[in-house]
């Protein structure tokens, strides 16, 4: 039991400083650029740009941090994935010099099984979902022996993740607030591991994909119904068991968004910055633009830039379209 005699929980900081020093070698620190005013609020906002990453979003720590924690057997590694977390892992098992095999839906993106394919891993379509493609893998880890690599609900991926918030609060110094997009929560689980008690931890959840939102409510993960145009990287069924616990303890809130304040949250970085990041990556700015997030006059807020796996075709359609 901890001193204030709750169980403690699956991952404490010190996991995710360890996941730090052991995945450093392997994975870029991303830039984090403060804008003294930003997005109509009259604060700084910090864009934390992990879209940089290597395998094009955040995805490649928790990867890295669970190869370089585990046994790999011969069978090498298998994970499911929308499509983000497959390149991770394949990226990660390329360079560690491991097999890799992905399952990804059907609904995935095209320009993200193109990343995997040519970070060199076996493509498997799992089934029109994210849970049927990770049913598929689950039944071919157990007949293979290879090494499970989970998208969030594991305790080293959910370490490996944190450390953004780790790096991010090194580089920006600390801020009052951090925006979050949540898919199946390995994320915003492993940050505002290493963030309660210092800094307000916001998820953001597409409207039509809101796993943790509902976990939150329900006290446990359920299934929820997903319709959005970020389900290829915000897409989960259901938070994990792990990532319900932190966030229950440690996530101060969690908004909803609707598509199209993605789609015009995607329109502005490329309007104004010119960076090109998929729905999933704009959907925690997606939270400031609309107000589904409403900071407080001066807060120094931060907004995470978590994935630019973006089909260019269709970021051209998205942006011309207002043009």
């Amino acid at each position: 039991m901890s001193d204030s005699g709750k169980p403690p929980l699956p991952v404490t900081p010190d996991d995710v400083r360890a996941a730090f020093a052991r995945i450093a070698p392997h994975v870029r620190r991303t830039p984090a650029w403060s804008l003294p005013r930003g997005f109509g609020h009259d604060g700084e906002v910090s864009l934390k740009l992990e879209l940089f990453q290597h395998a094009g979003s955040f995805k490649a720590r928790g990867a890295f941090n669970t190869l370089l924690s585990e046994a790999v057997p011969e069978a090498g590694v298998a994970a499911a994935s929308g499509g983000n977390h497959g390149a991770a892992v394949a990226y990660a098992a390329m360079r560690l010099g491991h097999a890799a095999r992905i399952f990804v839906p059907e609904i995935a993106s095209p320009a993200k099984v193109d990343a995997i394919r040519r970070f060199g891993a076996q493509i498997v379509i799992g089934g029109p979902r994210y849970a049927d493609a990770l049913l598929a893998c689950s039944i071919h880890i157990a007949a293979s022996g290879a090494l499970s690599v989970h998208a969030y609900d594991a305790e080293a991926t959910i370490a490996g993740q944190g450390t953004v918030a780790l790096e991010w609060e090194e580089d920006a110094g600390p801020l009052d607030t951090v925006l979050v997009a949540v898919g199946g929560g390995g994320l915003i689980a492993g940050m505002a591991t290493w963030l309660s008690g210092r800094t307000k931890v916001v998820g953001v959840e597409p409207a039509g994909s809101c796993a943790l939102h509902a976990a939150l409510e329900a006290g446990r993960p359920v299934d929820v119904e997903v319709h959005s145009i970020a389900a290829d990287s915000l897409g989960a069924r259901s938070a994990g068991r792990l990532v319900h616990e932190i966030a229950a303890a440690c996530v101060d809130q969690v908004v909803l968004v609707g598509d199209d304040a993605i789609v015009a949250a995607q329109r502005t970085l490329w309007r104004d910055f010119r960076i090109a990041t998929e729905a999933g990556g704009a959907a925690a700015l997606a939270a400031l633009l609309s107000g589904a997030y409403r900071p407080r006059p001066g807060e120094r807020v931060g907004v995470l830039l978590c994935g630019g796996n973006v089909d260019l075709g269709i970021l051209a359609e998205l942006t011309e379209a207002k043009s």
